[in-house]
């Protein structure tokens, strides 16, 4: 069976559109503040507080949901702060996730104080936290 080039798929993949191809999904998947280690750490954070969350007691699932709350909206906010081209909005941005990171920190401090979890563990998480924050701190000193 031939195929005329009425019946040809839309996009032919050949070598030459195969490269052209992965170079634009290359550039797509390249975004800006995933270069940025506050991004990368606060990621690491999320999971943290996922681990956290899932050893806490029963009947303090809505500790566990705060702290998954608060620690999703870190790495949020700095994605979309960072796509922000008014420095005014990217600061806000940055600083609406410092907040978060802070309140992240209050709950690590709570499920100490009540004995939620190992409290090794916690102050890990925690020094990650200050990690988070010291350096959302700065960026948003940046864009003063």
């Amino acid at each position: 069976m031939v195929v005329t080039d009425s019946q040809a798929p839309f996009f032919k993949l050949s070598a030459r559109n195969f490269h052209v191809r992965s170079t634009i999904t290359r550039r797509m998947n390249d975004f800006g503040y995933e270069k940025l280690d506050v991004y990368r750490c606060s990621i690491e954070f999320l999971a943290a507080a996922k681990l956290l969350n899932d050893i806490f007691p029963r009947g303090f699932a809505h500790i566990g949901d705060q702290l998954r709350r608060a620690s999703l909206s870190v790495p949020l906010n700095i994605a979309e702060g960072s796509g922000k081209c008014s420095l005014q909005e990217r600061r806000r941005f940055f600083e609406i996730a410092r907040c978060s990171a802070l309140e992240c920190s209050a709950i690590i401090d709570c499920a100490k104080t009540l004995n939620l979890a190992d409290p090794m563990l916690l102050e890990a998480h925690r020094s990650l936290i200050i990690r988070i924050v010291q350096m959302l701190s700065k960026l948003t000193a940046k864009t003063r």
